[in-house]
């Protein structure tokens, strides 16, 4: 669905991605997984088409996203901070969204989300009065909001409340046994063991390896994700 091939960026002297390849399918959630600067933000920013790479190229569905910026109508993004014009009312966001998007799509929206996180609720509540909570809550309905093909989600339960948090977690679940593909940036990863099934880790912009959960599992004799991962970096 989405395929990476040897994509390099530069900013000045820093490599942010170096040669970077990955293949990303249908019915995958992908733990896109690293220390900080690592090229996790880049990597998704150029599958967003947010950043050009200086060599390499990513395709979607088979098709270099240069030349089908379309392809992005298949795609829901929750950013780690949701950033919204302060005067406008959560309901106004939405219907904004909507009329930007909705006829795009050709899908019938999806407001599930609007209504487990009591959203439908607060339409009325200005952006600029919400909590770093409630703003997470509006950026996970929108991602999830026309239904999309593909989700890419950073740092999605930042700042939720724990009941919030398994809303979604279970939204994100349901999403995955469609068949759709699910890609998670997270630092929280105990709370990726029973969401993922794929992990791509990235260190100084390089890919450092890229295998199934329980492949590494194996591989590892550890069950948790957090395990897993130090004992592999370890012998590095």
């Amino acid at each position: 669905m989405i395929i990476a091939s040897n994509v390099t960026k530069k900013f000045g002297k820093l490599a942010a991605l170096n040669n970077v390849s990955a293949t990303c399918n249908k019915g995958e959630c992908i733990a896109l997984i690293g220390p900080n600067g690592s090229g996790k933000t880049t990597f998704i920013k150029s599958i967003l088409g947010m950043v050009v790479p200086d060599s390499g190229f990513i395709t979607f569905n088979g098709r270099n996203i240069i030349h089908d910026w379309m392809y992005r109508r298949h795609i829901g993004y929750m950013p780690q901070i949701g950033r919204y014009p302060d005067n406008m009312t959560i309901g106004q966001v939405f219907s904004m969204m909507k009329d930007i998007r909705a006829h795009k799509t050709g899908k019938p929206v999806d407001e599930s989300l609007i209504k487990a996180f009591g959203l439908d609720q607060l339409l009325q509540k200005r952006m600029r009065t919400l909590s770093g909570g409630t703003r997470q809550k509006v950026s996970a309905s929108l991602a999830f909001l026309f239904n999309p093909d593909v989700l890419i989600l950073d740092e999605p339960t930042a700042g939720l409340d724990p009941l919030s948090s398994e809303i979604l977690k279970e939204k994100i679940k349901s999403e995955k046994d469609k068949g759709k593909l699910v890609l998670i940036t997270s630092h929280i990863l105990s709370e990726l063991d029973e969401l993922i099934t794929h992990v791509i880790y990235m260190q100084d912009g390089n890919v450092q390896f890229h295998k199934k959960l329980s492949d590494l599992q194996k591989d590892t004799g550890e069950e948790k994700l957090a395990r897993a991962i130090a004992s592999v970096m370890s012998k590095k």
